[in-house]
C-alpha cells in the first residue's frame, strides 16, 4: 500500500494533485478568516510569528500562525511514515541563515513570498506580475551560478535529536499559541488587534491545512523555485505542472467565491511600485536558488531532519525581525483623501534589497568549487 501511494506521489499526477490541493486550500483560507490574498503566505506568516515572538514590534503583524507549524509536522509525518526521516546538517549553515535573512527581506519588499505572488496574481492583483517575472530572473540568474559550480557543500548525517529540533520549536509555537503566556507586562506572546496578524482562520482549520499542505509537499517535493530552477537548468516540467494545478485550482476556486478582481491599484496588503516588486523577489529568487528550495520547501525539509533548512527558515524569521524593525519592508498602497498614494520601499528598503543582490551574487561567485579546491 505504502508502496503503491509511493509511486503514486513521485509521479506527474501525483503532483499535479499536490499543486491542486494546495491551491484550493489556500483559495478557501480567506473565505474562512485569513486576510486577503494572503491563504498561504510563508514569508508573511513567518513575519507574524516574528512578530508574536516580540522580534518586531509591528502591532499589525503578530500571530502564531497554526500553517507554518502544520507544514513542519505534516512533513515530519509523511517523513516518519514512509521513512524518510534523516537527520544531517552542516552544509555552510551560517550562509543559509545570511540566505535566509535576505530572502525575507526581498519577499517583505513584495510583501509576500512566491506563493503568495500565485496567490495574488488568481486573485487578480496584477502587481504579482512583476514580482513574478522577479522572481524567475533571479532564479535563472542562481542557475547560472549552479552551472558553474556553485555548491554550499555536502550535508552530513549527524545526531537524530539534530532532526527533531525543527520539529519540536512548532510543537512549543503550538503551545504558546494555545495557551497564549504573557511572559512580562506588556510583552510577548503577542497577538495583533487590527491588521493582517489580526485575520485568521480558526485554530484548528489552519493547522489541518498546514498538515495536508505539508503531507503532501514532503511526498511530491513540491518548490516552487524547484519548478522554475529544473525548467531552466533541464528542461523538465514535473514540479512546474504542480505550480501550474496550484495556479489553475486557485483562480477557479477564487472565482467560486467571488474573490478575483483585476487590477493594480487597491489591492489588498500590496503595493504598486512595480520596480521594487520586480527587485525584491528578483532578490528573493536568486536567495532561494542558492540555498536549494522556496521558503515553503525549506519548512517541509526541516520536517525531514534538515537541520541546514531549519537555520534557513531561522534566518528568514530573523530577516523579518530586521526588515520590521529597520523600516525595510514595504508598505501598502493607501487612499488618502481620496486618491491612491502608491506605497513601496523606503531608502533603507531600497539599499537593503541593493545590498541583498550584491551578497546574494558574491555568494554565488565564491562558493565554486573551483574556488575551494583552489584555497586547499
Amino acid at each position: 500500500m505504502l508502496g503503491r501511494l509511493n509511486r503514486f506521489t513521485a509521479s506527474r499526477w501525483g503532483i499535479i494533485l499536490a499543486g491542486a490541493t494546495i491551491g484550493v486550500l489556500a483559495a478557501l483560507l480567506p473565505r474562512l478568516g485569513n486576510p486577503p490574498n494572503m491563504g498561504v503566505c510563508v514569508a508573511c506568516f513567518e513575519r507574524d510569528i516574528a512578530g508574536a515572538l516580540g522580534l518586531h514590534r509591528a502591532a499589525p503583524v503578530q500571530y502564531i500562525r497554526p500553517e507554518i507549524i502544520g507544514f513542519v509536522l505534516g512533513a515530519l509525518a509523511a517523513a516518519l511514515l514512509f521513512r524518510e526521516f534523516r537527520a544531517r546538517a552542516g552544509s555552510a549553515p551560517i550562509v543559509r541563515f545570511l540566505l535566509g535573512a535576505f530572502a525575507m527581506i526581498g519577499a517583505l519588499a513584495f510583501l509576500g513570498c512566491p506563493w503568495r505572488a500565485l496567490l495574488r496574481l488568481t486573485g487578480g492583483d496584477l502587481n504579482a506580475l512583476p514580482a513574478l517575472a522577479g522572481l524567475v530572473a533571479g532564479i535563472a540568474v542562481g542557475v547560472g551560478f549552479l552551472r558553474a559550480g556553485y555548491s554550499l557543500g555536502r550535508a552530513q548525517r549527524t545526531y537524530t535529536a539534530v532532526g527533531w529540533v525543527m520539529p519540536l520549536l512548532m510543537i512549543g509555537l503550538l503551545l504558546l499559541l494555545l495557551f497564549r503566556p504573557q511572559f512580562t507586562k506588556d510583552g510577548p506572546i503577542f497577538f495583533s488587534q487590527s491588521g493582517p496578524g489580526s485575520l485568521h482562520a480558526p485554530v484548528a482549520i489552519s493547522l489541518g491545512v498546514g498538515l495536508v499542505i505539508g503531507f503532501l509537499a514532503q511526498r511530491t517535493r513540491f518548490c516552487t523555485m524547484g519548478a522554475v530552477r529544473d525548467v531552466v537548468l533541464m528542461g523538465d516540467t514535473h514540479l512546474a505542472s504542480g505550480v501550474g494545478a496550484l495556479v489553475v485550482a486557485a483562480f477557479l476556486t477564487n472565482l467560486a467565491l467571488g474573490q478575483v478582481r483585476f487590477g493594480f491599484l487597491g489591492q489588498p496588503v500590496a503595493h504598486s511600485s512595480h520596480l521594487w516588486n520586480f527587485l525584491g523577489m528578483a532578490l528573493a529568487g536568486l536567495a532561494f536558488a542558492l540555498a536549494g528550495g522556496c521558503p515553503g520547501r525549506q519548512l517541509f525539509l526541516s520536517g525531514e531532519g534538515d537541520g541546514d533548512a531549519a537555520i534557513f527558515v531561522l534566518g528568514m524569521i530573523t530577516g523579518a525581525a530586521f526588515a520590521h524593525n529597520w523600516g525595510l519592508a514595504g508598505s501598502p498602497d493607501k487612499v488618502v483623501e481620496g486618491a491612491v498614494q502608491v506605497g513601496g520601499l523606503s531608502t533603507a528598503g531600497m539599499v537593503a534589497v541593493v545590498l541583498g543582490l550584491v551578497v546574494c551574487s558574491l555568494i554565488g561567485l565564491t562558493m565554486r568549487q573551483a574556488f575551494a579546491k583552489a584555497e586547499v
